[in-house]
């Protein structure tokens, strides 16, 4: 019979903080932790075996230097098994387990990641007696309960073909209207996706308003807001399949966009366009857009700057994404080099035209379009290649563990798809609430799984909404 799995090893709070130590994270170096562990916590190779569930030969070759740690359910089994806290876990390149390190929120911690050891009999009776077997049949996924909340006040935004008053949009001026843009972005790019949907509705009335009062340089930088606003609620309708209302905000975005001169802002609205041609399987044109509209942010900026050179690589990524989706590999890795090169020019990662552009979000783009191609294996080595710590928006660090997630699931490597999954959970749950392509990948490795990998699956997938 499967017990209880054995406590972490105890170590003191201050030996984490050493900079030894955090020399030892940075560098996933995981021989070093296990000497650290054995050393600030007095562990014997049979205790760390017992603690990370690895085998002690396992440990043993590990310590020894006859074996090298890649996998991502490792590394976190080894966090677990010492005990690791949030600041640690960071920078040994895992997620926190208490998510409001991160965005600062005061959100109660998430779950720790369940253990991948069987659970013991009293367990699995307890689970039969606390709830009945979930389908997770594709009938279950349209009767999903985490669908968006306030899409319909979007829609009614979206089609009020009157302009609003002043009286019933106040605070109509610049400064205001650009805080309330940046906090959208901010929510989204942290998937704070109801949220962001609850404050669309009135921002988008109070930027026709604007659109519709100012003039002069005024009126151009409303027009860049109203484009990025479209822009976020495309990006928000996208991620639940609200495909139809999506369409319309970016169409709108990109009207916004023509109408403000600004050729950056015109290659970011372009990129939401792109976006929403991907969704309704338009591949090819997707592809020729996102191509297009790059050449000519290159061609009408007449020096590049930090924004237009961010858009400029975003577009092509977008590109790219397209390209593999349309089993066009050449295509795909040809726009993808041509990113890396921006990504060189710009000189590192940032989040200019909130595009979190950069050599690292190249890599991601790597991982996704592998994904797309089929290549589990090309996949997972290039996620292997990114550090955390260099990926800011909450969002993206999300879809990295779900992109890693579908790889594993393609190369049926169904646990650590799961651990994947986890991972991904606990930086952004709403990224599985949410999203329905989401909810698929968690449906086909739930139906592919057996014993108690199947039983931590339906806890996942209740966690996510997924009900029969």
């Amino acid at each position: 019979m499967a017990g209880r799995a054995p406590e972490p090893i105890a170590i003191p709070a201050w030996a984490w903080k050493r900079e030894e130590t955090r020399r030892i994270l940075q560098e996933r170096d995981v021989a070093g932790l296990l000497r650290f562990a054995q050393h600030y916590g007095g562990a014997s190779q049979t205790r760390i075996a017992a603690a990370t569930g690895i085998a002690q030969g396992r440990i043993s070759e590990i310590l020894n230097g006859r074996k090298r740690v890649t996998a991502f359910e490792v590394f976190e089994r080894i966090a677990d098994g010492l005990g690791m806290p949030d600041q640690a876990r960071m920078l040994f390149g895992l997620a926190p387990l208490n998510l409001a390190i991160l965005t600062g929120d005061s959100a109660p911690a998430a779950a720790p990641t369940a253990r991948l050891s069987p659970p013991s009999v009293e367990e699995k009776e307890d689970r039969v007696k606390r709830r009945q077997f979930i389908s997770l049949a594709g009938a279950g996924i349209a009767a999903t309960t985490g669908s968006l909340t306030g899409a319909d006040r979007i829609a009614a935004a979206l089609t009020r073909y009157t302009t609003p008053t002043t009286a019933h949009a106040p605070n109509l001026t610049v400064e205001a209207l650009t805080k309330a843009v940046r906090a959208a972005k901010i929510g989204y790019q942290a998937c704070h996706y109801g949220t962001v949907a609850q404050q669309l509705p009135t921002l988008l009335d109070r930027l026709a308003a604007a659109t519709a009062t100012f003039t002069g340089d005024d009126l151009r930088t409303a027009y860049v807001l109203q484009a990025e606003a479209y822009h976020v609620a495309s990006s928000v309708l996208l991620k639940s399949e609200e495909r139809g209302l999506a369409w319309l905000a970016a169409d709108r975005s990109m009207q916004a966009a023509e109408r403000s001169e600004n050729p950056t802002t015109i290659g970011a609205s372009a990129r939401i366009v792109t976006h929403a041609l991907m969704k309704d399987r338009h591949y090819g044109p997707a592809t020729e857009l996102a191509a297009s509209m790059a050449e000519r942010v290159d061609h009408d900026t007449a020096e590049p700057s930090p924004d237009s050179l961010s858009v400029y690589g975003a577009l092509l990524l977008r590109g790219a994404a397209a390209a593999a989706k349309n089993e066009d590999r050449a295509q795909a890795l040809t726009l993808l080099d041509e990113a890396e090169e921006a990504g060189r020019r710009l000189g590192g990662d940032h989040n200019y035209q909130w595009t979190a552009f950069g050599p690292t979000n190249v890599l991601l783009h790597r991982v996704n379009i592998a994904v797309a191609l089929g290549d589990a294996g090309s996949a997972i080595d290039y996620a292997r290649q990114v550090r955390l710590d260099n990926i800011d928006v909450t969002e993206r660090k999300a879809t990295l563990f779900i992109d890693a997630a579908r790889a594993y699931a393609q190369w049926n490597k169904l646990d650590r798809a799961y651990e994947a999954l986890m991972t991904a959970e606990r930086f952004a749950p709403e990224e599985l609430r949410t999203r329905p392509a989401v909810h698929q990948v968690i449906t086909d490795i739930h139906a592919r799984s057996t014993g108690h990998l199947r039983a931590n699956m339906t806890e996942l997938a209740e966690r996510a909404g997924i009900a029969a």
